[in-house]
């Protein structure tokens, strides 16, 4: 399928969500899904280095990046979310796609493929949200590892409700240096999906930080459903990720057709801790089922 490239926006439940189609080799379309929820793609843009493969469709979710901003709290639901997946891959009539889901894209990208399987070539769970459980105990076990005085701010100000203050977004920066993003500088594609970012998605579905789970994603968990997928499925994060290799690897071995890479270099953002090996990595994967 090749499509045209192009750019603009697609009305869906609640307003318009902004989409970029780029690349014009002849392989199935690569959709991407960001995470957050509610942090655009910008640090994803190295997709289009593959576009002499196929279509790369990136689009932002609505409440963030360059879509439209509502602020009904109700919109902020996994379902609508798949519901505006849904929509999109029907307005730029998709006939098969792959999903690159990246840390709670995943969790939208698994949510779709089980209710629409025909549509669907393959997956890559890129540093996956498949279960706010197990996600919440790895991020325990690697709170665990933090110095002791940084550990006790967490917790105290958790348990009094002040993760607005600034010594928790201290304690949160020691965790995010080590199992978000290892690199000593922050690039600008990350300052700008900071900036393009809407808390109140976070908030709402997720929480104060990645560590701390307050919001309706609270209790969401598809692994028992893994075994049930019948497409090639590809599963990577970081050696240091706060998506642990540990429970990706569980999740693996759960799914049949499923390959897994580790990223030895890379935290929680492979695509840009390691780049090179990233793109190389989705590119041969893609290849290989086309």
């Amino acid at each position: 399928m090749s499509l045209n490239q192009n750019e603009g926006f697609i009305p869906v439940n609640g307003g318009k969500v902004w989409y970029q189609v780029t690349g014009n080799g002849s392989g199935t379309p690569l959709l991407f899904l960001h995470g957050g929820p509610g942090f655009p793609s910008y640090n994803f843009a190295c997709l289009e280095k593959l576009g002499n493969q196929r279509p790369i469709i990136i689009y932002h979710q609505l409440g963030c990046g360059k879509s439209e901003r509502p602020t009904d709290p109700n919109l902020w639901k996994l379902d609508r979310f798949v519901d505006e997946l849904k929509i999109v891959i029907e307005t730029l009539k998709l006939d098969k796609v792959y999903l690159l889901g990246y840390s709670s894209g995943a969790a939208l990208a698994g949510k779709y493929s089980l209710l629409y399987p025909k549509k669907v070539k393959s997956v890559i769970f890129m540093s996956p949200l498949l279960s706010t459980p197990k996600w919440i105990e790895d991020a325990n076990r690697l709170k665990a590892t933090l110095p002791e005085e940084i550990q006790k701010i967490i917790v105290e100000n958790e348990k009094a409700n002040t993760t607005d203050s600034d010594a928790y977004k201290k304690a949160m920066d020691e965790f995010y240096k080590r199992y978000w993003c290892r690199l000593s500088f922050l690039p600008e594609t990350i300052k700008k999906t900071r900036e393009e970012a809407n808390f109140d998605v976070y908030m709402t579905m997720w929480g104060p930080s990645e560590f701390y789970c307050t919001g309706n994603l609270k209790k969401f968990d598809i692994s028992d459903k893994l075994a049930s997928f019948k497409i090639p499925i590809l599963y990577t994060c970081g050696k240091y990720d706060e998506a642990t290799p540990e429970t990706v690897r569980s999740f693996q071995k759960m799914t049949p057709h499923s390959d897994m890479v580790i990223f030895d270099n890379s935290a929680h953002h492979a695509e840009i801790e390691e780049e090179d090996k990233f793109l190389g990595t989705i590119g041969a994967f893609l290849k290989k089922i086309d």
